[in-house]
């Protein structure tokens, strides 16, 4: 009984160059990934097994009839040549392009998605461990930054942890969560939609302006809940769901569905971080039960849509959600109702993490109840606003006033001389969950308890060795043969430091590499 289950966070930064707004967003993008990829060893993407058309409702959408947002898969990259394990090594003139997707020694991927960098965290197997790895890809943006502007060729790339442009456009930062496919996709709506609309009130990053073009002006809790359109659908740059259906688990799809997740903010505070990856999972976790009281059919939405929008402009928490048998309750009440039921389901043998995350669910509803303001040090809209009040106070500045949303934008400014937010870290203002020390090793080091560890330990041991990489599978160009070799890793528990550890550290090279573990596994 535990919190604990194999998650990971993908986040598109917002990216920007100063004194030149007509700047190509792409090209910025690119250059970013670039730049980072010259200081570190890389290697190229695989897209073997991607599949962003699947839906978990039963279907595969028509490729022709995609909006082209929604082809994340690249078939002209390495690995529609490939094939499932391996065909003829590409010549030099067949091999793709500018190197704009790649994995990194840490087992994430860098890359650019659409007109963002976008840095997806390797696979680990806690909460805890998810915000180690996420504030690792803050480091590696914040380096890739600094690359760029220690070189005057290249344009000065000013990146942001945030989720909206001010001009209308949302980016996002996407959940995975690998959770039991046997659970009836149906149930994933019922029960997390609610969840979902109302955990904003902990999870929210605070936005200045309300609407998508922050048309009236104000404050509200979510970045990206003005952006919401829609109960249920596959899309996410378009039309944006509460519960998404890519059913594309890049693990065995007999035993998992990997959840994605699209519309949490971009979170600083890492306790944000920490109770939104940690209460979800919990959710999923009561779901693969399969006993789901009878307490959260009670709670189903009239309105989800609308709900989303109305929980995040009201500030005072006293909003109360029209359900659909006409009752009404507050987010807040809607959250207890969830954490109780999960807490009597789990009984008292519970590990240490999740005993932690009940505590501080627990006490975050309490203390946002109470006096929300009391929250500033681990809940980031509550953070954010009381920084703003302050100004407004002192300046005599009104909502619409654009030092307001100027002072947002600098919050999630990657740059520490520049991001407000790090100020009030340095400060001891927000509640920190792992140290420098410990993100500047996973910056180049990958947890140690999933595939993620054989991913990463490859690119980094054996370099051009390896000739792309993915979440699924590894590809390995071995010297004097004709074939590149993938190897499959579907488990995502398997490919682990003490599962793997011995037969990398026997090997020398790839060539060796594989003997090695053909070997171990006759």
């Amino acid at each position: 009984m535990t919190v604990r289950r194999m998650m990971g966070i993908e986040t598109e930064y917002g990216v920007l160059e100063p004194g030149h707004p007509m700047a190509n967003p792409m090209a910025l993008s690119a250059a970013v990934v670039v730049a980072y990829a010259q200081t570190v060893a890389t290697a190229r993407w695989d897209y073997e097994g991607e599949d962003p058309l699947a839906d978990a409702r039963g279907f595969r959408l028509d490729r022709a009839a995609a909006h082209p947002d929604q082809l994340t898969d690249s078939p002209a990259d390495l690995a529609a040549r490939l094939g499932p394990y391996h065909r003829r090594r590409p010549g030099p003139e067949e091999r793709p392009g500018p190197m704009t997707s790649l994995v990194l020694t840490n087992g994430a991927r860098l890359y650019v998605d659409h007109a963002h960098p976008e840095y997806s965290s390797p696979e680990v197997t806690g909460p805890r461990a998810a915000v180690l790895w996420d504030r690792a890809g803050e480091e590696v943006m914040r380096r890739a930054a600094a690359t760029l502007a220690a070189e005057p060729a290249m344009p000065d790339v000013a990146l942001y942890k945030n989720n909206v442009d001010g001009k209308g456009q949302s980016y996002g930062t996407h959940e995975n969560y690998l959770m039991d496919r046997a659970v009836p996709f149906g149930d994933v709506v019922r029960y997390l939609t609610p969840f979902l609309v109302t955990r904003q009130v902990f999870t929210g990053s605070g936005r200045v302006g309300l609407g998508p073009r922050s048309e009236v002006p104000g404050f509200q809790l979510s970045q990206r809940a003005d952006y919401v359109e829609n109960d249920v659908g596959l899309e996410t740059t378009f039309n944006r769901p509460i519960i998404n259906t890519r059913d594309e688990p890049h693990a065995d799809a007999e035993r998992y569905r990997r959840l994605h997740v699209i519309v949490g903010d971009a979170n600083l505070l890492e306790t944000a971080t920490y109770l939104k990856l940690a209460t979800t999972s919990l959710v999923l976790w009561l779901l693969e039960q399969d006993a789901v009281p009878l307490a959260l059919d009670t709670v189903a939405l009239d309105d989800a849509v609308a709900e989303t929008r109305l929980v995040s402009h009201d500030t005072t928490l006293t909003h109360r959600l029209t359900l659909a048998d006409g009752r009404q309750m507050t987010a807040l009440e809607i959250q207890r109702l969830y954490l109780e039921t999960i807490r009597e389901a789990l009984g008292p043998d519970v590990d240490e993490e999740t005993r932690d995350v009940l505590a501080r669910w627990d006490s975050v509803l309490t203390r946002l109840r109470q006096d929300p303001m009391s929250c500033a040090a681990d809940v980031e809209w509550v953070a954010k606003l009381r920084l703003l009040e302050g100004m407004r106070r002192r300046d005599g500045l009104g909502w619409e006033h654009p030092r307001l949303a100027a002072l947002d934008l600098q919050w999630s400014d990657v740059r520490p001389e520049r991001s407000i937010y790090q100020r009030l870290a340095a400060s001891g203002a927000v509640e920190r969950l792992v140290t420098q020390e410990d993100v500047d090793a996973a910056v180049h080091t990958p947890p140690h308890d999933t595939r993620a560890w054989f991913r990463g330990e490859t690119v980094r041991r054996y370099g051009a060795g390896v000739a792309a990489a993915g979440w699924e599978s590894v590809v390995l160009d071995v010297p004097g043969t004709e074939h590149l070799v993938r190897l499959p890793m579907a488990e995502p528990a398997r490919g682990t430091r003490a599962h793997v550890g011995e037969a990398l550290d026997a090997s020398p090279d790839v060539a060796t590499l594989l003997e090695e573990l053909r070997r171990r596994h006759r």
